[in-house]
């Protein structure tokens, strides 16, 4: 079957705000550009996870947050920031509409240990507990705890997608789909999003789809968005913050300025590391910071893996933590994971031998791009945080195998017209020299 639409209403007026008018009044065509529409489902709000599904898969996120890091730190001897949450759900979403061996390739890259039926209901879960989280709590700017996580998907007009997939992206992700024509203006559909994007994540991510990215043959661009502001539970001083001394990987020693304070904190002291763990405010959400001895970067990012995590987890004390810590921020640019996937197992999806047909009952979708950008910013108040994945599928648009030809032997050739047919020139060679 092939998608039907109702359109979609704004339940909660913060969420309007947020997302924007949702899919048009009665004097709205559903077929224009620009128009939400959705599956007539509704996000399930208490999803059916079996929590042995969801521990199984948040060890799975955890080994591929970790696989990823890997790759990143292979390419670059400087800072790192992503959100390999935000990753997985945008890449959770494709899924649901892959087949076959791009289905098992996306599987074994992105640690899907569950099928279908099961993961989808996990991320539901997973996202609904994580948007539940600070009640009460406060943020780094005194408006309070936010941890947003959002969905969205656009699709090209005119084009067919499957009831099936439609109602996976409703049920368990709230993603409705945007209307947008593609195939006319490919960099001003990437600015719409874009907009979308940065109206969710505070103004932090912005440009995520650089220009020339999406292209003619992009038919669905499918996005989530996480944006993260949470106060330390014990904030530090300011008046205790000093510049002090800080050696880089490639043993420079720079003067920046250092946080201070003396807290009773979870720490753990390791085979060549020591870590601690900063709650926020409302103690559901902390930053476990893992600090290798000098000079052994490399060689204990080697060894970090699950097993090295959960060594750290049973490791934790407590007791009173003197701590010093720089403030720091990276304000990202959009990065391709591309490469990094392709890597990492799941080149098939970004080629035309991908299965993607389960998103429209065909076997002409590939993913072109994986985009994702981050923002984070960590003080004496606490961290903002925010990311966002936009994963663009296409279509393959590769004619069937044709015959080798060779032009090794005297031939014809015509000059015309093509919208008209109309034969301007005539030629034949016989003697090429």
């Amino acid at each position: 079957m092939k998608a039907r639409f109702t359109h979609g209403h704004c339940a909660l007026a913060a969420l309007a705000l947020m997302l924007g008018a949702c899919g048009g009044s009665s004097g709205t065509d559903p077929s224009a550009p620009g128009t939400e529409l959705r599956s007539d489902k509704q996000r399930i709000s208490a999803p059916d996870a079996d929590p042995l599904d969801v521990d199984a898969q948040v060890a799975g996120n955890t080994a591929f947050a970790l696989d990823l890091y890997a790759e990143l730190a292979s390419r670059s001897d400087g800072n790192l920031f992503y959100s390999p949450h935000s990753i997985e759900v945008a890449l959770g979403m494709t899924w649901a509409g892959a087949r076959g061996e791009t289905e098992s390739a996306m599987a074994g890259t992105l640690h899907f240990v569950l099928d279908q039926q099961r993961l989808h209901p996990v991320f539901n879960f997973i996202d609904l507990a994580l948007i539940s989280r600070g009640e009460g709590a406060e943020g780094t700017d005194g408006e309070g705890f936010r941890l947003n996580v959002l969905n969205a998907i656009w699709g090209q007009v005119g084009y067919s997608f499957l009831d099936e997939f439609l109602d996976v992206l409703a049920l368990h992700y709230g993603a409705g789909l945007r209307l947008m024509d593609f195939m006319a203006d490919p960099d001003g559909a990437a600015e719409e999003i874009n907009v979308w994007v940065e109206a969710v994540t505070e103004e932090r991510i912005e440009d995520l789809i650089p220009p020339g990215v999406i292209t003619a043959d992009t038919r669905m661009v499918l996005v989530n968005a996480i944006y993260f502001n949470a106060a330390w539970a014990d904030p530090f001083e300011e008046e205790l913050t000093a510049d002090g001394p800080f050696t880089t990987a490639d043993n420079r020693t720079l003067s920046v300025p250092m946080m201070h304070k003396s807290a009773e904190l979870a720490y753990a002291v390791g085979e060549g590391y020591q870590a601690v763990e900063l709650p926020y405010d409302g103690d559901e959400l902390s930053m476990l910071i893992l600090v290798p001895d000098l000079g052994t970067l490399a060689a204990f990012e080697s060894r970090l893996d699950a097993a090295l995590l959960a060594e750290v987890q049973q490791a934790r004390q407590w007791g009173l933590v003197d701590l010093t810590m720089p403030r720091w921020e990276l304000d990202g640019e959009t990065f391709s994971l591309k490469e990094m996937l392709t890597a990492l197992g799941m080149g098939i999806a970004f080629s035309a031998a991908a299965d993607l047909s389960g998103m429209n009952g065909t076997g002409d979708l590939f993913i072109q791009d994986v985009l994702h950008q981050a923002f984070v910013k960590v003080n004496e108040a606490g961290t903002e945080a925010a990311a966002a994945t936009a994963v663009i599928v296409g279509e393959t648009g590769i004619p069937p195998q044709g015959p080798e030809i060779v032009l090794d032997r005297p031939f014809i050739y015509l000059i015309k017209d093509r919208p008209t047919g109309q034969i301007l020139f005539v030629g034949r060679v016989t003697d090429p020299i």
